[in-house]
């Protein structure tokens, strides 16, 4: 039985190839909830979750375009000092948080500063990176 379009909620330890963790939900607390099928996960994480039924474990590898995509040489952006109001107030690394189009929040890891420019880095951090996750379904309801 399928759980596409199902609301359903999910606990996942998620490890990087050499063994880091990056992300529990055991440390959080609680399951993550999320409707099946619907993109609001990352792809692989969403196709896991869809034949799995309640009480069932897995895990899977996913690689970068199943997770959060290749790096994006274009998400890399050098820009002057000179461009941004008080440049001299910015950290030399570190995330800091521009306002989107739409009002939210969009990171940027500062990877290099100088006396002229600055180098962030938009992509997510665990782009181009393969990721493993240890899955256990918790619960599934209806939307």
């Amino acid at each position: 039985m399928s759980n596409e379009g199902k609301v359903v909620k999910m606990h996942y330890v998620g490890t990087l190839d050499d063994g880091e963790k990056f992300d529990s939900s055991y440390d959080h607390g609680e399951p993550i909830e999320f409707t099946c099928m619907a993109g609001t996960v990352v792809k692989g994480f969403d196709e896991a979750a869809r034949d799995m039924q309640v009480g069932d474990k897995k895990t899977i590898h996913l690689e970068p375009d199943e997770a959060y995509g290749p790096v994006r040489d274009e998400l890399i952006q050098v820009v002057p000092l000179s461009a941004i109001p008080n440049a001299a107030d910015l950290p030399d690394s570190g995330t800091i948080y521009f306002q989107g189009p739409d009002g939210r929040p969009i990171p940027a890891e500062i990877v290099a500063k100088d006396d002229e420019k600055i180098t962030f880095d938009m992509n997510h951090p665990l782009a181009g990176k393969p990721l493993n996750f240890d899955l256990e379904l918790v619960e599934v309801k209806d939307a």
